[in-house]
């Protein structure tokens, strides 16, 4: 017996959604205000529901089902939800991150065209995406998948007065569809071996029908991956993220820390059953995020733009998510992801604050000084950063990026070479993400601060700041007096890791030595920053760093390598091809009707007897047609 809670279940996405619609339909009407606290007392509605049922919880899966959806032949989905471990913990993060970032908004977003409309797409975006965290069936998950593709869409090109942001929108919308087509084509592969779209079944169906290495499982597990690596921005479709930063700073903060980005880890996670069938699908998220984590990280080295740093960051620590998916290591995954969430949401709406009180400046070498003037953004930027980078004890993102790098090592599946690419990867966000804390808050000062956060900036961001610190408690090791809360929490849902690669090493072990390489990485970039910047002078003037800077700026030249390769071709066969044989004879179509018309519209000449004959010899040729 489940308890009555329970029940409530289905309001965690419809409340989200019915606000969205009712400020899409009446938001101009009921003004900014108005707005502003139907959209953020929503979620905040949503919230606690998932609050009320995670407190209820009692371990065992729950399903409900609303109502039979499709129904045709033997292809039968119903509209149902599914609740279990996974699912609480992520219904929480996304929902209680979300009405922060709503509640940042209100006042962040307040001098903006288009206000009502703005927290209409967020509720639309948050709706969506705990349809796909809550969704019993892979259909339905596909749904809330394609909505957080459609909101990003809208919110991305946001401010699309400017036609670069309506590009950026429309980059976004086409590189993930790219990773879509291959995840639509997995369920179409999914449903004719093992009949049915409802995840679990389904599981439980693989597991029965196939065994590991099978063909079936191995190309649907890769097709599965595709989406996964298009919504999450990983190799080779992680070029829209950076470009992403057009839409207005709370859009990326709700991308970044609570949606659309996490939905790729959430589906291998949800999936786990199917990968361990798959060894080479599995090896190849691994291998996936290992690269895309190295790349992002040296991409973010060499970037000016405040929020694109931070973006290829996010890009870089789903890189993290999803090597530690790829080595078994699937509760370090969503541990990160919940640490995630909070400091990166917290270095956007810090970033969101200098932008706006030095009146829309992005580049961080016009920046500097801020630290006195920009007190709270200041503290924010240091404490997120240090989280991301890995402050040894103090920090969440220490304890979850270092369980991944100590599994990546330890676990069946690791190996030494993962754990050494993970330690790099955390040397090089040492170096960008404290890279940025110098020049933005040290030095001299070359902008004034015009504007400085309301109480609707600030507090959310105290709340965040303190969960970027403590967060991280609730899956403390063993080996550091911790009992693992979280994984095991997980447990029932995704299996623990098992520890079988003897090693001397120790978990303690290599927690300091990621300790060690953080420390260095921040004194490095004190050096070359703060203390010698004729260091970097020197660095900077040689052929081979400028051109290595040059690459490492355009994203390994990705975009470049598409335009040539895929957008160019593409334009010239459709230039090619808008006259050929086929459209001649809709062209015909088109000019026999206008010519029609041009005939026809001679009998409209306003002389009252030709209409009256017309009708005349019209009613004698249908009496003559019925006689004969």
């Amino acid at each position: 017996m489940h308890p009555a809670i329970y029940n409530a279940l289905w309001l965690e996405p419809v409340i989200p959604f019915a606000s969205s619609f009712v400020l899409l339909v009446a938001g101009r009407k009921m003004g900014r205000r108005a707005a502003a606290w139907l959209g953020s007392c929503s979620i905040l509605a949503s919230f606690l529901v998932s609050l009320a049922i995670a407190v209820a919880w009692e371990g065992a899966p729950y399903t409900q089902t609303a109502w039979h959806w499709i129904a045709v032949g033997s292809f039968q989905v119903d509209m149902g939800l599914y609740l279990d471990a996974l699912s609480v913990v992520m219904t929480l993060v996304v929902s209680f991150v979300s009405f922060l970032i709503h509640v940042y908004s209100t006042e962040h977003m307040r001098e903006s065209e288009g206000y009502e409309r703005f927290f209409a797409y967020m509720n639309l975006f948050v709706a969506s995406m705990l349809t796909l965290t809550l969704a019993n069936n892979l259909l339905l998950l596909l749904l809330g998948w394609e909505g957080v593709g459609l909101c990003s869409y809208l919110l991305i090109g946001f401010w699309y007065g400017d036609e670069a942001n309506g590009l950026a929108g429309r980059k976004a919308f086409i590189v993930t569809r790219t990773g879509d087509t291959a995840f639509i084509l997995g369920l179409f592969l999914l449903f004719n071996q093992l009949g049915t779209l409802d995840i679990q079944p389904l599981l439980q169906r693989a597991a029965a029908h196939w065994h590991v290495g099978a063909a079936a499982a191995e190309v649907a597990a890769f097709l599965l991956l595709g989406g996964a690596v298009g919504k999450s921005a990983q190799l080779p479709l992680q070029t829209w993220l950076p470009d992403a930063m057009a839409g207005p700073t709370p859009t990326s903060a709700l991308i970044h820390a609570a949606t659309m980005v996490t939905a790729g880890v959430y589906l291998i996670a949800r999936m786990h059953g199917l990968y361990e069938l798959a060894p080479a699908a599995l090896f190849a998220v691994a291998l996936i995020g290992f690269a895309t984590l190295l790349l992002a990280g040296c991409s973010a080295l060499a970037q000016h733009d405040i929020k694109r740093i931070l973006a290829y960051s996010t890009v870089s620590q789903i890189g993290y998510m999803f090597l530690a998916l790829g080595v078994g290591a699937w509760s370090a995954a969503i541990f990160h992801l919940v640490t995630h969430a909070f400091f990166k949401a917290l270095l956007f709406l810090a970033s969101g604050v200098v932008i706006h009180a030095l009146n829309d400046e992005h580049d961080i070498f016009r920046m500097g000084g801020l630290r006195r003037k920009l007190p709270l953004a200041f503290w924010c930027f240091v404490l997120a950063g240090c989280s991301l980078a890995g402050l040894p004890l103090i920090t969440a993102g220490f304890y979850s990026k270092g369980l991944i790098i100590w599994q990546a090592y330890s676990s069946p599946l690791g190996t030494t070479w993962l754990w050494i690419g993970a330690l790099t990867g955390a040397f090089l966000t040492a170096l960008y993400i404290f890279r940025l804390i110098f020049v933005v808050f040290y030095g001299s000062e070359k902008l004034a601060p015009q504007h400085f956060p309301g109480p609707a900036v600030q507090w959310p961001m105290v709340v965040l700041a303190f969960l970027s610190m403590v967060a991280g408690f609730i899956d403390l090791p063993v080996a550091l007096g911790g009992g693992e809360h979280l994984s095991r929490f997980l447990a029932p849902a995704l299996p623990l890791v098992a520890q079988a690669r003897p090693t001397a090493l120790g978990e303690i072990g290599s927690e300091v030595i990621a300790a060690i390489v953080f420390f260095v990485g921040v004194y490095l970039i004190y050096l070359f920053h703060l203390q010698r910047p004729s260091l970097t002078e020197t660095l900077m003037a040689g052929g081979f760093t400028q051109g290595l800077h040059r690459y490492w700026y355009s994203d390994w030249g990705m975009d470049w390598l598409y335009d040539r390769a895929l957008v160019r071709p593409t334009i010239a066969v459709a230039r090619a091809d808008k006259h050929d044989v086929v459209d001649l004879f809709f062209a015909g179509i088109g000019a026999l009707c206008g010519g029609l018309y041009r005939a026809l519209r001679l009998t409209q000449n306003g002389q009252v007897r030709r209409y009256a004959a017309w009708i005349a010899a019209g009613a004698i040729l249908v009496m003559v047609v019925t006689i004969w």
